[in-house]
């Protein structure tokens, strides 16, 4: 099978950062080196804790003419088979503190509230989670399953959100949510701590290779400024850095293209779900607006069949489990690699070396499964 074949892959549209500069201290203003750095401790010693694989997929990398394609595969993280366990379950350790008394709350598209569960259980501490009713009952169950109460609203995530809020405030729980807003940055800030682990993991796995490109997925922007922070934190090199989103919620580039956070309207759920936000959240925002060289957004259309090529190890040789949020970064890649001008544009040839992150496994089996039949 011709993996790349031109007609096949599919992007709406792509642009260039105008306001480009990667300064470290910019971007340290916003996630301190310590914060960073006290995160690798602190989670490197939890049970259980190994670093995920980072896999090669060789035969992709062949058929597109580029040096090595990485995918750091998140499947694999403690129990939860997504890299959110690193942001949710730090931030709400590091807010506990000990303190067995207070209730932790959120709001989810389900892996998120999956994290503050399990690191609410592993503290013995109350947790209650908010989602909306795009969140399917199999995701609310394994929330529910590690002992939090959820709560079903109706709308979309921003509703859940609202009303984790609303009964926080008034019954005194401890929100641990990974969007930020105005005097809400800590937590925020604390789960990107979190995140960044997987750079300095990554750091490790590479043996002095060199990356060129990373493709980050954005939602509100959480993983993404992680990983841009655990660039200038870990890498030597600044490599060339894209976003990916939905065409439906593509929050991060329009307000690229002005400069400042948009709000956008979402008419349509994208089935990249956990990447279906209408705003970037404020922490990493300050530093994606300019440490990211450029901005990409996919229609749902290659998926499933994404997911498809990376279990039937098509890609690669290892067979992968990759959900429907890990299959953006390479579906960008193969559509930049069929589109000779930001091919070129973007210096994407046989010595790139690209990073992409499998940001999660089949956290929802169900989805999954109807996923890869389709």
């Amino acid at each position: 099978m011709n993996i790349s074949n031109g007609q096949l892959w599919k992007y709406s549209s792509f642009i260039e950062n105008k306001n480009y500069s990667f300064i470290k201290e910019e971007i340290f203003k916003n996630i301190s080196q310590e914060q960073i750095d006290e995160a690798y401790l602190t989670i490197s010693k939890w049970d259980n804790y190994n670093p995920t694989p980072l896999l090669v997929l060789n035969k992709l990398s062949k058929e597109l003419n580029l040096n090595k394609i990485y995918y750091k595969d998140e499947s694999k993280r403690f129990d939860l088979k997504s890299f959110k366990a690193l942001g949710g379950a730090y931030a709400v350790e590091k807010i506990a503190k000990k303190n067995k008394d207070i209730t932790v709350s959120a709001a989810t598209a389900g892996n998120h509230g999956r994290a503050v569960a399990w690191g609410a259980r592993r503290l013995g501490l109350k947790c209650k989670i908010f989602i909306s009713e795009h969140v399917s009952e199999r995701r609310g169950k394994i929330i529910e399953d590690l002992g939090a109460e959820v709560f079903k609203v109706n709308g979309d995530y921003e509703n859940s959100l609202l009303e984790c809020i609303k009964q926080s405030t008034k019954n005194n729980w401890q929100i641990i949510q990974d969007v930020a807003w105005k005097d809400y940055t800590l937590v925020p800030t604390l789960t990107m701590a979190g995140y960044s682990v997987m750079m300095k993991e990554i750091l490790h796995q590479l043996n002095n290779e060199k990356i060129t490109h990373i493709f980050l997925q954005a939602g509100v922007g959480g993983l993404a400024g992680a990983m841009v922070a655990g660039t200038a934190r870990y890498l030597k090199n600044v490599p060339n850095i894209t976003i990916v989103e939905p065409d439906s919620a593509d929050c991060v580039m329009e307000s690229i293209k002005s400069g400042k956070i948009e709000k956008i309207n979402i008419t349509r759920e994208s089935l990249m779900g956990g990447m279906s936000c209408r705003e970037p959240s404020l922490v990493p925002w300050k530093i994606l607006k300019k440490s990211i060289n450029n901005c990409i957004s996919l229609p749902d259309d290659d998926i499933g069949k994404a997911m498809k090529l990376f279990a039937n190890a098509s890609f690669g040789e290892d067979k992968i489990i990759a959900g429907e949020n890990s299959a953006p970064g390479v579906i960008s890649l193969i559509a930049i690699c069929n589109d000779e001008n930001i091919k070129k544009k973007i210096n994407l040839n046989t010595n790139s070396n690209v990073l992409l992150i499998g940001c999660e496994g089949d956290t929802d089996q169900e989805m999954y499964q109807k996923l890869l039949k389709e």
